[in-house]
Formats: C-alpha cells, structure tokens, sequence
C-alpha cells in the first residue's frame, strides 16, 4: 500500500493500494495497473474511491479462495489454507500500522479475524516493506479497510523508493554433465555453471565420522563454517523439497552444505530455510534453491 498518493476528493476517498498477487480482468469504479509480467512477482495497484478499491479487494479474495477450493478437489489435505494477500507499505508507515507495543496490530487481528504479519526487513533495493494478510475474504476485506484508516492518518514521511520485482531467471537444467539455460524452445549450454555442476558431483555426499566436511576440488577447503537464513513463500517450498525431499537431498549431495527447513507457522505465508557450511557451500546451496 502506497499512500503519498492519497487525496480526499468531493468524490470519495482516493486511495492507492498496492498488492503482490496476479488478477485477470477490470473492475467497474477503480483503475486497476498490473506490472510487467516477466516476474515471479507482479505488483497489481488499484486506485479509485473506497467502495470501489474494496470492491476490487473482494473480488480478489473471492477469487484466491475460488482457486484453493479448486485445487482441494482431488487433494488429500485436510485443511484449508487462508485466503492471502501481500500488500507492500512505505516503511515509514509500518511503526503506525503496528502501534506501541504491538497494540495497533493486536486490536486489527482481533477485531477482524485476519492474521496481519508486518516484515522486519525492507524488501529489496527499496524503502517498503511487505505486510502479509490472511483469513477469510470476509477478515482480509475488513482489514484492509483498517489499515486504509491507518495509512491515511500517517501519512509516509519522506521519499519513498518503491519496491521493483526482478525477473525471473532462466529455468536451469543438467544433462549429459552439461548445464543449459532454458530460452524459449531453446536449451542454451551455460559453461559456467557447467563447471560449477561438475565441481558439486565430485564433492562427497557424506563425510566420515571425526573428519571435518571436505571442501569443493579447487576451492578453500579451511573456510570456517557459517550459516544463512532465507525465506520461501509457502507455495514455492514443494518444488525445492521434492518427492519425499528428493530435491532438497539433492541440493544437500551437490552442494555439502546442511540445509533446515522450518515447519510451517500459522498465519504465515512463509517458511525460514537455514543454510549451514563454508562460504562455497552455502553460495552453492542458494544458487541450487533459487534455480529449483
């Protein structure tokens, strides 16, 4: 959500609210942008009076727990995921939204229902953080309006740089023990990773008890050991851990790094990853999770 655009008009109340999530199609009162979309993310931004951008909202929500319906169909979970939305707000904003002591927040999770997470970091190369909203269409719609409120009575204070998806990278496949970027139709060979895959398949999957883990041939072997942490979106985290963790094993094999996945927590759309090992190793681990 984006407010240094805001304005109060004879009209209604002129509200800019900007959401990560794809939506096809045009809302009657609002002017809806949807930004380019060779990304993973697309920023979809909705201007017009308040009925009309919580009209769009609704259709949104309406639309997201269409899908999780539909993919339940012939699923063997049981329990149904939340409607989710991300709404990106000017960092500078955040501190209101959440309130002294975490009350703001608190008296916007009970009185809507909705689960309201506010990001500690700033999303990339901008100034706005993310803020997570899930529940029911009924919850999300009320907790929007709340947050409206919030926003337009505090205003962001100073220039805001605002958040760019990146696009996506090309796809990555092995094969052969050659490495081929996906353009198109076309499997583009890619020397350099190729070098970096066949360095991985040399390094040993396992290491005896009482050895220290070796490094990659050709690279230092006595780097100390360090972790990092990154985070998944909930609807990625099946493709990196694979069939029965097929593909997380794998990227353990070829990488030498240890790699956790935290269990899932409720009301968050997202899963923290800890990577441990030598520098080699986790830079190794997260170029194999980001190509996954």
């Amino acid at each position: 959500m984006n407010t240094k655009d805001t304005k109060v008009t004879e009209g209604g109340l002129n509200v800019t609210l900007t959401i990560r999530l794809l939506m096809h199609g045009k809302v009657i009162g609002a002017r809806i942008n949807i930004s380019e979309g060779s990304c993973p993310e697309r920023i979809v931004t909705i201007t017009g009076p308040t009925d009309a951008i919580f009209k769009a909202f609704s259709m949104i929500a309406l639309k997201f727990e269409e899908d999780i319906n539909a993919s339940m169909t012939n699923s063997t979970v049981t329990s149904k995921p939340p409607v989710t939305l991300r709404l990106v707000v000017p960092a500078s904003q955040c501190g209101s939204l959440i309130g002294k002591g975490g009350s703001k927040i608190k008296e916007i999770r009970e009185s809507t229902g909705a689960q309201v997470q506010v990001a500690g970091d700033m999303l990339p190369n901008s100034t706005e953080r993310a803020v997570t909203i899930s529940g029911t269409p009924d919850a999300i719609i009320q907790c929007v309006k709340q947050i409206c409120v919030v926003m337009l009575e505090s205003p962001p204070k100073g220039a805001t740089i605002p958040y760019r998806p990146k696009p996506a990278s090309a796809p990555i496949i092995f094969a052969g023990g050659q490495a081929f970027t996906i353009q198109g139709q076309y499997a583009i060979p890619h020397p350099d990773l190729t070098k970096l895959h066949q360095l991985a398949m040399q390094h040993p999957p396992f290491t005896p008890l009482g050895q220290t883990t070796p490094g990659f041939p050709g690279l230092d072997a006595t780097s100390p050991t360090s972790s990092h942490e990154l985070t998944i979106p909930n609807d990625l985290i099946g493709c990196i851990i694979g069939r029965q963790g097929s593909k997380i094993n794998e990227i353990r094999q070829m990488s030498g790094a240890q790699i956790k996945i935290a269990n899932a927590t409720e009301g968050s759309a997202e899963r923290q990853v800890t990577i441990t090992g030598s520098p080699a190793n986790i830079s190794l681990a997260q170029y194999l999770i980001n190509a996954r």
